[in-house]
C-alpha cells in the first residue's frame, strides 16, 4: 500500500522546481515521501504502548523499517535527493520522540534544546552517516540533566543510532567556535528538533559574523582549510578509488561554497548566488546536478557496505555500477562508464569551484581597485588575472578562445583568467566547430601554443579544465574522464596524457636536470620539440574505442598534422612515435636486451638516432606518467642500456652481422682486462671459462662475467656457492647460485625469494659442462625498490644456500591470500609459445593475475613436466603478470612437441587462472 502511494507521487517528484531542489522541499511532495518511509501517526498511537511493552524494540523496529524502505527505494533508482532529506526526517522522527519519551527524567527544567548540527543541521542525512546532536543550554547547573542527556544518549546507541553529540553552554558555543573555525561551520547549520527555541536564537546571534569569525576571516580560513584537503589528495580526484566526500572536486567542495554563501550573505541557498550574479542559472543547475549525482554514489556506498564509507572502493565499484543500471558494452565496461561519469562531475564541479571562489575573493577580500592594463584588442589584465576586454569577444573573434592560453603562457606573472572571462568562453564553446578548427589562425594559435618555451603543460591543463581541448581536439574528448579498469593506469586517460606532456617538458628545464641527465641531455639535442608533444598528446588518444590504440591513434594524428600543415616527414615521424610509443619499454622489460639479436631487431625497427632519442623520451615521461609507482630505477636502467646499445649499433652499422666467436673473444677480452688487479690468474680463469658455452658470454655483461669469476675461483668453501649484491647502476640487487646440478633446484630458490616476499625481475640459468648450475637473479623488494641493506642480503644468502643443501622436498606453495585490490582484478591466464630470435629456445609468454608466489608456482609445473628454463624476464602492470620464459627441453633444444606444448598451456591454465579457481 506505501509503495503504492509513492509510485502515484514519482512523477510530482521529478517535477519539483529546481530551487526547491536545492535544500528545501515543497511540504506536498516530502508529506508523501515521509508517509511512505513510515506511518508518524502509527508511530504516536504506539507510544501510548510504550509503559507496558518494550520501548527500546519499538524505537529499533521503527528505526530499521524505514531504513529498509529507504534502501529500496535507491535499488529502484528514486532520486537521491529524496532520499538523503528523507533519511534526515526519519531521523527527527526518532530523536524527538526519543525526547519527548525521557523528557520526565528532567524534573521540570526546560532551559535545554535539542539541536541538528553539520550535515544533518542542513537536513542532510546519508544511509550511514552520524547523526551530530548538539545539547544546547542556558547554563549547566542541573544533576538532572546530566542524567537525560546519558540515559538518552544510550538509549539512542542502544537502538542503532550513531550518534555524534556535544554538550554546551551558550557560553561553551562561543568559546569553542572562537577556537575552531569546523566548530563555528557546524554551529552556522544549527537547526532546532525540540526545546527551547530562544536558546537556538540566542547562540546563533552570538556565534554569527558580526560577533566572531566575520566573513573576510572566515572565507580566508575556509579557503586555507581547502587548499591543504586538496594538498592530502595530491591535488587530483583522477585516483582508482577516490573519496566523493573529501576528494577535490567532491561533496566538501560544494558545502564549503554553501557555508561562505552563508557566512556572506545570511542565507542556506546556494540558488542565492544566481542572484547576487555569483552563478547564472546554467552553472546552478549543473552544480546540483552534480551535487545529486555525488549523493547518489555515497548513498549507494553506504546501503552497499552497511557503514559509512565515503571510497569508491573497488569492493563496490562493479555492484554499484549494476546498481546504477550501467551495462557492459562495446564502448566500455558498466564500471568503466559509471566511473567516466564520475570523473567528468567531478572535473565540472572543480571547474565551478573555481569561478565562485575566484569571485568570493574579490567580492570579500578585495581592498581596493585592481589595476587595469592592456594587453591587446582582445586582452587585458585586470589584477593579477586575464580577462577579456569586452562581454561579446569570443563571439567577435572565436579565435580568441584559443589566444588566451597563448596570451597566458606568454604572460607567467599571471595568476589566472577571471572567473567572469571563464564564464563567457565556456559559454561560446559552440563556436569550435569544424569551421574554426579548418581556419588557418585557430590552426596558427594551436601550434604556437606548443612552440611556447614555457607554459605549454599549465595550458593544455587549463584548456582541458575549460573544456577547449575536447572541443577542439574531438578524439580527446572521448577520453576525457575515461578509466581503465585496473590497478596498473591510476589516472583518467586525458589526465595521463597532460602528465606524459609534463614530464616531457620538465625535462628541459635545468633545475630538474637532476632528475633524468640523460633525458634531459638528450631532449637538448632535439630540433622540433613540438613533434614530441604532439605524440604525447596522441599517443593514447584512442584509449577505450576498441582495437589496437596504437594504430587507432597514428590515424588519427596524421590527420591533426596534415590539418596542421605539418611537412610530410614530420608527419611521418609523429605518426611513427605514436604507434611504437611502447615497443622500448616492451623489448626492454620482456627480452634480454644483452642478446645482439634482440638489439639488432629493435634498432632495426628505429632505424635512426632521431627516432631513438625521441622514443626514448616519451617512453620514459609516458611509463612515469602511468603511476608513481610504475617506474623504477631497474626499468630506467633498463631503458638507458637499450638506448645506448642501440645508439652503437646504428653508429657502427648492422648490415653485416658480427659472427658469434668474435663476440665471445671481445667479452672475454673485456672481462680479462676488468681482472687485471685481482689474484685470479689467467690460466685458471680460461680453465674454468672452458666449462662455459658462449651462450654465457653474450648473456652476462664483462662486468657481470668479472664477478662471477671473482666469487667462484676465490671461493673458499665448498659448493653450493651464494653471493649478492647490490648494483646502484642497475637499480637493483643481484644474487648469483653456483651449484651441482639436481632436480627441483629452480623452485626451491624462487621459494625462498617468494616467502621473503621479494620479486625475481630477470633470471639466467646456465647448466655448464661438468654438470653444474650457474643462475643470476636480479631481485626488488616489494615496493620495487633494489635492497641496499647488507644484513638483509645476506640473510637470503644463508637461506638460499640452506635449501640448496637440503634433502628435504621443496616446500610446497601454501594458501595464496589475495590483496584486497587483486580479488577485483581476476586476470584470464594466457600461454604463448614462439621461437626466439635465433631459434635457440622456445619462447613462452605467460600473461596470468599477479600474485604472491607466481614464479615459484610457474616453476613447479615446469619442473614437474622435465623442462629446463634457461632465463626468465618477469613484468608486472598493476594487478597483470606478463612474464617470458625461454625454454628449452632437457639436452638444451627447442621444443618441437607441439603435443607437449599444449598439455603445458593446458596444466598453466588450469593451475594459474584465477577465474577457473573461483569457478
Amino acid at each position: 500500500m506505501v509503495q503504492r502511494s509513492l509510485c502515484s507521487h514519482v512523477d510530482s517528484l521529478h517535477k519539483c522546481d529546481v530551487v526547491a531542489e536545492d535544500f528545501l522541499y515543497e511540504d506536498s511532495v516530502m508529506s508523501v515521501r515521509k508517509e511512505a518511509v513510515f506511518n508518524s501517526q502509527d508511530f504516536d498511537s504506539a507510544l501510548a504502548l510504550i509503559r507496558t511493552g518494550s520501548p527500546l524494540s519499538l524505537f529499533k523496529n521503527a528505526l530499521k523499517q524505514g531504513r529498509d524502505r529507504l534502501r529500496e527505494y535507491h535499488i529502484q533508482h528514486e532520486r537521491a535527493v529524496d532520499i538523503v532529506h528523507t533519511q534526515a526526517w526519519l531521523m527527527d522522527q526518532i530523536l524527538v520522540r526519543a525526547w519527548k519519551y525521557h523528557l520526565p527524567l528532567l524534573r521540570g527544567n526546560t532551559n535545554i534544546a535539542l539541536v541538528a548540527v553539520g550535515g544533518y543541521g542542513r537536513g542532510e542525512l546519508h544511509p550511514a552517516s552520524d547523526v551530530d546532536l548538539m545539547f544546547l543550554l542556558e547554563k549547566n547547573n542541573s544533576d538532572s540533566l546530566k542524567n537525560f542527556v546519558e540515559t538518552l544518549l544510550r538509549f539512542l546507541w542502544d537502538i542503532g543510532v550513531d550518534v555524534g553529540h556535544s554538550v554546551r553552554t551558550l557560553k561553551d558555543c562561543v568559546v569553542e567556535a572562537k577556537k575552531d573555525i569546523t566548530v563555528a561551520t557546524n554551529l552556522m547549520e544549527a537547526r532546532l528538533l525540540h526545546g527551547d527555541p530562544e536558546l537556538l536564537a540566542k547562540m546563533s546571534a552570538r556565534t554569527g559574523p558580526e560577533k566572531i569569525w566575520p566573513s573576510k576571516k572566515f572565507f580566508a580560513a575556509k579557503w586555507q582549510e581547502q587548499i591543504q584537503r586538496h594538498h592530502h589528495y595530491d591535488d587530483t580526484a583522477y585516483n582508482l578509488e577516490p573519496n566523493v566526500k573529501e576528494g577535490p572536486g567532491g561533496l566538501r567542495d560544494i558545502q564549503m561554497i554553501s557555508w561562505v554563501t552563508q557566512r556572506q550573505f545570511a542565507t542556506k541557498s546556494i540558488h542565492d548566488l544566481v542572484d547576487h550574479g555569483f552563478l547564472t542559472d546554467d552553472e546552478y543547475r549543473s552544480l546540483i546536478r552534480g551535487r545529486n549525482f555525488l549523493w547518489q554514489i555515497r548513498n549507494g556506498l553506504h546501503f552497499l557496505a552497511g557503514r559509512r564509507e565515503d571510497r569508491l572502493l573497488f569492493d563496490f565499484q562493479r555492484e554499484l555500477a549494476q546498481q546504477l543500471g550501467y551495462e557492459d558494452q562495446k564502448g566500455g565496461l558498466a564500471v568503466e562508464q559509471l566511473m567516466k561519469r564520475y570523473y567528468r562531475t567531478i572535473k565540472e564541479l572543480s571547474l565551478l569551484n573555481e569561478i565562485l571562489l575566484q569571485h568570493f575573493q574579490e567580492a570579500i577580500l578585495s581592498t581596493g581597485r585592481a589595476r587595469i592594463k592592456t594587453i591587446n584588442r582582445r586582452f587585458q589584465s585586470h589584477g593579477d588575472f586575464l580577462e577579456a576586454t569586452g562581454p561579446n569577444v569570443f563571439k567577435r573573434t572565436p579565435y580568441a578562445i584559443l589566444e588566451l592560453f597563448l596570451v597566458m603562457a606568454q604572460h607567467p606573472e599571471l595568476k589566472g583568467v577571471r572567473a567572469h572571462t571563464i564564464r563567457q568562453l565556456r559559454s561560446n564553446l559552440k563556436l569550435i566547430d569544424r569551421k574554426f578548427r579548418n581556419d588557418i589562425t585557430c590552426r596558427s594559435l594551436f601550434m604556437e601554443i606548443l612552440r611556447q618555451p614555457k607554459g605549454i603543460t599549465h595550458e593544455m591543463r587549463r584548456m582541458n579544465a575549460y573544456g577547449v581541448l575536447a572541443a577542439y581536439l574531438p578524439a580527446f574528448g572521448k577520453i576525457v574522464g575515461q578509466m581503465q579498469h585496473d590497478l596498473f593506469h591510476v589516472y583518467t586517460v586525458d589526465e595521463h596524457v597532460l602528465f606524459v606532456l609534463r614530464n616531457i617538458r620538465r625535462f628541459t628545464i635545468p633545475a630538474f636536470a637532476n632528475e633524468f641527465p640523460m633525458a634531459s641531455k638528450i631532449i637538448t639535442g632535439i630540433i622540433k620539440p613540438e613533434r614530441l608533444y604532439i605524440a604525447a598528446l596522441f599517443h593514447d588518444i584512442a584509449k577505450g574505442r576498441g582495437g589496437d590504440h596504437s594504430q587507432l591513434g597514428e590515424a588519427d594524428v596524421r590527420k591533426f598534422c596534415r590539418l596542421h600543415d605539418l611537412s610530410e616527414y614530420d608527419t611521418r615521424f609523429i605518426s611513427w612515435l605514436v604507434r611504437n610509443h611502447l615497443i622500448m619499454s616492451w623489448t626492454s622489460q620482456h627480452l634480454d636486451i644483452n642478446d645482439p639479436d634482440v638489439v639488432e631487431d629493435f634498432a632495426s625497427k628505429v632505424v635512426n638516432k632521431e627516432h631513438l632519442d625521441c622514443l626514448y623520451l616519451l617512453t620514459v615521461a609516458d611509463m612515469r606518467g602511468t603511476s608513481p609507482k610504475v617506474w623504477n630505477d631497474w626499468k630506467g636502467n633498463l631503458l638507458a642500456q637499450l638506448y645506448e646499445k642501440t645508439l652503437k649499433l646504428l653508429r657502427t652499422g648492422f648490415s653485416e652481422k658480427v659472427d658469434t666467436e668474435k663476440r665471445v673473444q671481445e667479452a672475454q677480452s673485456d672481462t680479462l682486462a676488468m681482472l687485471r688487479d685481482s689474484k685470479l690468474s689467467t690460466k685458471d680463469i680460461n680453465s674454468y671459462w672452458e666449462n662455459m658455452g658462449n651462450s654465457y658470454f653474450l648473456r652476462h655483461t664483462p662486468e657481470s662475467l668479472a664477478w662471477h669469476a671473482r666469487i667462484i675461483l676465490g671461493a673458499s668453501h665448498e659448493l653450493p656457492l651464494v653471493a649478492s649484491r647490490y648494483q646502484p647502476d642497475l637499480g637493483a640487487s643481484e644474487f648469483l647460485v653456483y651449484c651441482n646440478d639436481r632436480s627441483g633446484l629452480f623452485v626451491r630458490i624462487t621459494g625462498v625469494f617468494a616467502r621473503q616476499n621479494i620479486n625475481i625481475v630477470d633470471a639466467k640459468l646456465m647448466l655448464t659442462e661438468d654438470g653444474r648450475l650457474l643462475d643470476t637473479f636480479v631481485v626488488l623488494d616489494a615496493d620495487g625498490n633494489a635492497i641496499t641493506d647488507s644484513r638483509m642480503l645476506q640473510d637470503i644468502n644463508d637461506r638460499l644456500r640452506a635449501v640448496l643443501i637440503s634433502d628435504k622436498p621443496p616446500e610446497k606453495l601454501g594458501p595464496v591470500r589475495l590483496s584486497r585490490h587483486l580479488k577485483h582484478f581476476p586476470i584470464p591466464t594466457q600461454v604463448n609459445f614462439s621461437s626466439t630470435l635465433s631459434a635457440d629456445y622456445t619462447m613462452m609468454e605467460i600473461v596470468t593475475q599477479d600474485k604472491p608466489g607466481l614464479l615459484q608456482q610457474i616453476a613447479q609445473i615446469l619442473d614437474a613436466s622435465n623442462i629446463n628454463i634457461t632465463s626468465a624476464r618477469i613484468a608486472t602492470y598493476g594487478e597483470r603478470a606478463e612474464d617470458i620464459f625461454f625454454i628449452s627441453t632437457h639436452d638444451g633444444k627447442p621444443i618441437a612437441d607441439e603435443n607437449l606444448l599444449a598439455q603445458l598451456e593446458q596444466e598453466l591454465v588450469n593451475r594459474l587462472d584465477p577465474i577457473r579457481q573461483a569457478s
